[in-house]
């Protein structure tokens, strides 16, 4: 219980943090960054609860940031919904497309559970491609998502929009903690590490895994929302497998056991491509050669990496600890 209390004072912190930035007259440019990362860090942090926590790694989870954005963007646009209330059949209709496709996928096991993630996201892909009647084709959701207001909220106003993007995404980052730190976050792991003793012991691990699936989806799709409210616009790059690769590397630029560590990953890939696309043409060949020198040389996100020493320190220190009290017990048994 002082664990989940303790959580939600960091998460409450952290917005307070976040809050802070247009506070202190941080110029537009900062807070379009904050933005464009917190939309893509909740894509990353849904995927590591598959990837780091269950062992699913799936190729196809962008499918469903695009899936939040396309609902709400149409949501808005057929101008009979208020923004609550498209934010919530947006993250409806996620968790029914999750459920319809995690029931298929969540079936099978390693590479055959990615490539079929994979098949099911181009699908998805070519449907908005192809009924350009409905979601704008190759061209996405033109003309613009409206921003009525709602209970004195006016996302039209930078400032705000900023702040209930903020919210949303603090929020979603607890339920993930909250969710990882429950006892069905500890079956997850178990399951990640052995399937089968999982499966002994009770545990239903097709439907553990299908929640799993669902609840990663729906947290994807907020993503997608925020980044539809940001640009304004919701468009097929969105749901193309490169964005779910790029969830992939963010995870592995952070580090996949820590929590945190896909935020970060998202940060580091975000600012690369950033100075990338400011100093050289090349950005595509930049961004490869970090990535090749990060993975290869520490072979784990630093957040991994300085967790293990910590980790490895700590058990040195309590080893000390006890050497120590059995060289003394065994001098007062000499004495």
């Amino acid at each position: 219980m002082a664990g989940r209390w303790r959580d939600l004072g960091l998460a409450a912190l952290g917005l307070l943090l976040l809050l802070l930035v247009p506070v202190f007259g941080a110029p537009p440019a900062i807070r379009d960054f904050i933005m464009f990362g917190m939309a893509y860090g909740l894509l990353a942090m849904s995927l590591n609860l598959l990837i780091g926590y269950t062992g699913l790694v799936s190729f196809g989870h962008a499918m469903f940031f695009a899936a939040g954005a396309y609902a709400f963007g149409l949501a808005m646009q057929s101008g009979k919904f208020s923004i609550p209330g498209a934010f919530v059949l947006a993250i409806g209709f996620t968790a029914l497309m999750a459920l319809i496709v995690g029931a298929i996928c969540v079936r099978l096991n390693e590479i055959y559970f990615a490539f079929l993630t994979l098949a099911f996201q181009m699908l998805f892909y070519n449907i908005i491609l192809g009924w350009v009647s409905f979601t704008g084709g190759d061209q996405g959701l033109m003309g613009g998502i409206p921003r009525p207001k709602f209970l004195g909220i006016d996302l039209a106003d930078r400032t705000q929009l900023y702040i209930f993007c903020s919210v949303a995404f603090v929020v979603c980052i607890a339920i993930l903690r909250q969710v990882v730190t429950s006892p069905f976050g500890y079956t997850l792991r178990m399951i990640r590490d052995n399937q089968e003793r999982a499966a002994f012991l009770g545990i239903n691990v097709i439907m553990v895994k299908l929640a799993c699936f669902v609840i990663s989806a729906c947290i994807a799709g907020v993503g997608g929302i925020l980044l539809t409210l940001f640009v304004s616009g919701a468009y097929p790059n969105f749901g193309f497998w490169t964005t779910s690769g790029e969830a992939i590397f963010m995870i592995l630029l952070g580090g996949s056991n820590v929590f945190l560590g896909p935020l970060v990953g998202t940060v580091i890939l975000r600012l690369l491509n950033d100075i990338t696309v400011t100093y050289t043409s090349h950005t595509e060949l930049v961004l490869g050669i970090v990535i090749l020198v990060l993975v290869l040389g520490l072979r784990k996100g630093p957040l991994d990496l300085l967790a293990e020493r910590w980790e490895n320190r700590r058990q040195a220190k309590a080893q000390a600890v006890r050497d120590a009290a059995d060289k003394d017990a065994q001098a007062g048994r000499d004495a």
